[in-house]
């Protein structure tokens, strides 16, 4: 007996090293459960990414496409920086649609601004600073927050750009106790569904380096809404100015904040195509 299998068409994409599998999902109703996502994600029986990025008809009537992001634990995020540079690559150079896009994710719109080559613009939305929203256990806004990480003190500040992020000052972005601070705090009790964490070494006035620590996927080469996080924390505690490059172990952003709580978060930033694939499942 033959067992029909699914097929599956997906374009593998990467930001930086951010990497994906893209599955353009408008004319299809395809599901994927968790488990699928873990084994496809699997870097040596399967694609292998960071996570895998759906775009799905509208839902709403701002919005020309919807976009979801599911992480390689096969657990949803709300936003994904990197992923929407890609996205805005495949329905502009791929699928020809017009040079400025709107889409929803989970808890926002974004818009996409086709520049140059493989070059993208990305209105990120404004920052939310506010911690049940972002969401994180504590009462009143501050700069600064104190979490306790093996018996050390560590100063952290916090900010949501569609998914929360900790952000972390260090004087060497190549310590080597990154990686398990990292999923210590990602993973501690006051952040109640988890947190992306920034390790953020000043350079200049706008020159940063960061790492970041991704929950449900660990340490990336790049991540968008990470490094928008970075420059927007330093540019509210006036560490940074306006417009900041932010070096990732992947390559280089271009972030712009006004420092307005209504102010608009900008990323630009290039997107790579690698290959289109099947998958039969």
């Amino acid at each position: 007996m033959t067992i029909k299998k699914n097929i599956v068409r997906f374009s593998k994409m990467h930001g930086l090293g951010n990497d994906f599998m893209l599955v353009d999902n408008i004319e299809n109703n395809f599901f994927f459960s968790s488990q699928l996502v873990k084994k496809w994600s699997n870097r040596y029986q399967g694609v292998g990414f960071d996570q895998l990025l759906i775009i799905q008809n509208k839902k709403f009537s701002e919005a020309d496409f919807h976009y979801c992001i599911i992480n390689s634990d096969g657990t949803e995020a709300e936003q994904c920086g990197n992923g929407a540079r890609c996205i805005a690559y495949y329905l502009f150079i791929i699928k020809n649609k017009k040079n400025k896009i709107c889409i929803s994710t989970k808890n926002r719109y974004l818009y996409l601004e086709y520049l140059y080559k493989n070059f993208m613009k990305i209105n990120m939305g404004c920052p939310i600073f506010s911690p049940s929203k972002i969401p994180f256990l504590y009462h009143k806004i501050k700069f600064y927050y104190d979490i306790k990480i093996d018996n050390i003190n560590y100063k952290i500040s916090v900010v949501s750009m569609g998914n929360p992020h900790c952000v972390i000052l260090v004087n060497n972005i190549n310590d080597n106790l990154i990686q398990k601070i990292g999923y210590q705090v990602a993973t501690h009790p006051l952040f109640p569904e988890g947190v992306n964490v920034g390790f953020m070494q000043i350079i200049s006035k706008n020159k940063i380096l960061l790492r970041v620590y991704e929950r449900g996927v660990g340490e990336t080469k790049s991540c968008g809404t990470g490094a928008c996080a970075a420059a927007v924390i330093g540019i509210r505690n006036n560490l940074l100015c306006n417009s900041v490059t932010v070096f990732l172990s992947g390559g280089q952003l271009e972030i712009i904040w006004k420092g307005g709580l209504n102010d608009n978060v900008y990323m630009s930033g290039e997107a790579v195509h690698v290959y289109d694939g099947i998958l039969k499942y």
